[in-house]
């Protein structure tokens, strides 16, 4: 795999040349994805480019992940021409275009190569990945880093700017700019938004975009605010800006311009970008704020921080991203190492790690996760299951993060079923509880809490969370015992088959849940009667066809279905389903694989990534080898734009063709992709 500095030392292992129309060709390394993440740190502070726009980077703009435009831009000039090379849709006259080399990614960079009239440019967008370093993690800023290479003794300025698009209004906009010993730094707030509300594209409405930096490499810095022609072109005109700071205007911009002289040697710029929320999420009333805020309370202080901690934070990266690389490698070849890559920034993208507001006590610490792009849940267990094999082995104190605000509101007076909830609020940021229309998954999601609580267990080797919740999880398996075996008509993590009854996936998950409940808490009856389940299901083919070939989607009923529940049993040891039930998927599988994959059951045409990843964690040979390849394939087939989604077609289907992604969008749920890594051991990475 090609890397870029300063991780060139890492061996390439794949590369993808297109050819352009003008005879130019850029190296995508290792593919060219669907989207290239470029400041992913939040649900909200979320800017993407399409992998199809790459070619056109610079009159190609940023995207928040709903698609909507967000403007950022760069330009530079050299020897006194300005070449636009990032996010300038109109260019001024005079300018020309940089024309794009290379494309990289890695688990935690996207690095875009420019040449530039005789100078070469590198557009660093990194988006640190700091799981075990809650400050640093929860610090909501991302990294833009331009670098011109050593090349002749050129004049070199470098310029960037952004609006309003940040913060998701279109007018009542304001901003400021102040400074911080040598940072400047600029916020843009909307006025008179309601805390903790959204606009139709998810984009938060309260808060602020922040835009940072600093001289670098001996230059100097120059500021302004205003129209953005004015602002460009006074760049362009002369490679500085005038320091003056007009009110916002609609078409107006906040820039920086870094002046660094004439030189013949490597020199880098970095900006930080972010959107910040003092009150950022609404839990039962009570205010949450970024665990950051602890220590860094005030905006400046935190982004003055953030552009302190750069050079620290880009070590770790070298770290983390090769073992993101090795890990991938070493469970199931390059395809796959690429896979995790691209997911990782997308999966701590839609996490926030907070503290109580009035208190500031980190020894309060919670994370939400939204549901992004399907219903904007909070907390969505299922969500979280289909996430954590990602936590189980890089981070598992997440599971406690995410799960305790679940468990304490569903012990409070607020709720009062017994079987677990599905999402403790129906809109994120307000986790202010379950809707009484709201979803209900009573099987699925009580044998998740018991599956997540126990992957924690196993994972950190600590009780807390288990003995505080002692008498919930209790109620949970109870509830499975009793109800688990022929559930009544109700919904399954695939919602799309709507409530069914007897549906044979659930009944896995209450064996499973069961058997995962004994090894929780040393009680072997719970895992004889998950196990007794399981030979009823399989043994007994109560779930599957006659012969025992494959699972069916509801007792007795065809058609098949893919089976993914019983991926717990195998990551844990529990050894509940015999080893012919998997030998049978694993032979079957491979004969109703449609044209770009296999589908989620027999009836429809797509297939979802989550699933497939749990299932080809649970085969093996040929069948894990094709789920793999078609995951590949369909992440590196051209046809799609949308941050990696998880749901696609696997067939032709009216306007859809197969490959193309299906409504989902940016989901943290892409943890899923590391069940395969996660048979390898629990916590294992050292970084």
């Amino acid at each position: 795999m090609r890397w870029f500095n300063p991780q060139s030392a890492l061996a390439a292992v794949y590369v993808m040349i297109l050819s352009l129309p003008t005879s130019e060709a850029i190296t995508y390394s290792p593919i060219k994805p669907p989207s290239y993440p470029l400041a992913v740190r939040s649900p909200y502070l979320s800017a993407w480019i399409p992998g199809n726009s790459v070619a056109s980077l610079s009159s190609s703009r940023a995207q928040f992940w709903a698609g909507n435009d967000l403007i950022w831009s760069v330009t530079a000039r050299v020897d006194g021409v300005a070449y636009n090379l990032f996010g300038v849709k109109v260019p001024l006259s005079g300018t020309k275009s940089g024309t794009v080399t290379e494309a990289t990614y890695t688990s935690t960079h996207s690095t875009f190569t420019v040449q530039a009239g005789s100078r070469t440019f590198t557009l660093d967008f990194f988006s640190p990945i700091s799981p075990k370093n809650y400050l640093r993690q929860s610090l909501p800023f991302s990294y833009l880093t331009v670098t011109v290479a050593a090349g002749d003794s050129s004049s070199v300025q470098i310029y960037s700017d952004l609006d309003h698009s940040w913060v998701g209004q279109a007018s009542d906009v304001s901003w400021s700019y102040s400074t911080k010993t040598t940072t400047g730094v600029f916020q843009i707030q909307g006025a008179d938004a309601s805390t903790y509300s959204e606009n139709s594209n998810g984009q938060a409405l309260w808060g602020s975009a922040v835009y940072a930096t600093r001289p670098a490499g001996g230059g100097s810095l120059s500021t302004a605010s205003g129209p953005s022609a004015s602002v460009r072109q006074s760049f362009i005109s002369n490679g500085t800006l005038s320091g003056t700071h007009a009110e916002w205007t609609a078409n107006g911009v906040v820039g920086f311009a870094h002046d660094l002289g004439t030189t013949a040697k490597e020199v880098a710029v970095t900006f930080a970008v972010g959107h910040v929320r003092e009150e950022s999420i609404n839990f039962l009333g009570e205010a949450q704020t970024g665990y950051y805020r602890a220590t860094y309370a005030d905006t400046v202080d935190a982004v003055s921080h953030f552009l302190d901690d750069y050079s620290d934070a880009s070590e770790e990266s070298v770290t983390f991203d090769a073992l993101v690389q090795s890990t991938g490698i070493s469970s199931y070849g390059s395809n796959y190492s690429d896979i995790l890559a691209l997911s990782t920034r997308q999966v701590y993208g839609g996490i926030e790690i907070t503290i109580p507001n009035e208190s500031l006590d980190t020894g309060t610490t919670r994370a939400f996760i939204k549901e992004i792009s399907s219903d904007g849940n909070i907390n969505t267990v299922d969500v979280i299951f289909a996430t954590f094999p990602i936590f189980y082995i890089l981070s598992p104190g997440y599971l406690k993060l995410l799960l305790d605000p679940i468990l304490q509101y569903s012990g409070s007076d607020g709720y009062t079923k017994e079987y677990a909830v599905h999402e403790i609020g129906a809109s994120y940021p307000n986790a202010t509880g379950h809707p009484e229309d709201g979803e209900e998954m009573p099987i699925e999601e009580s044998g998740n809490i018991i599956i997540l609580t126990y992957a924690y267990q196993l994972a950190t080797g600590k009780t807390d969370l288990a003995t505080t919740y002692a008498s919930q999880l209790s109620q949970y398996a109870q509830y499975l015992y009793k109800n688990g075996l022929y559930p009544t008509a109700q919904l399954s993590l695939n919602d799309a088959l709507g409530e069914l009854a007897n549906q044979t996936n659930l009944a896995v998950k209450a064996a499973i849940g069961l058997a995962t409940y004994g090894a929780l808490t040393n009680q072997a009856n719970y895992t004889t009667a998950g196990k007794s389940f399981a030979e009823k299901i399989w043994s007994d083919h109560l779930g599957t066809d006659a012969a025992g070939t494959r699972f069916l989607i509801q007792y007795g009923i065809t058609p098949w279905f893919l089976v993914y529940n019983h991926y717990p049993d195998l990551l844990f040891g529990l050894d509940i389903f015999p080893e012919e039930a998997y030998n049978a998927t694993a032979a079957f599988y491979p004969t109703v694989r449609q044209k770009a994959g296999v589908p989620l059951d027999g009836a429809i045409g797509w297939g979802q990534t989550n699933w497939q990843s749990f299932v080809a964690a649970t085969v093996t040979g040929s069948a894990r080898e094709l789920l793999i390849k078609d995951l590949h394939a369909y992440v590196a087939n051209g046809l799609n734009s949308a941050p990696f989604s998880d749901r696609y077609w696997v067939q032709d289907s009216g306007q859809y063709v197969a490959g193309d992604s299906y409504s989902f969008r940016a989901r943290p749920t892409l943890g899923s992709h590391f069940a395969l890594a996660a048979l390898g051991g629990a916590n294992t990475w050292d970084y």
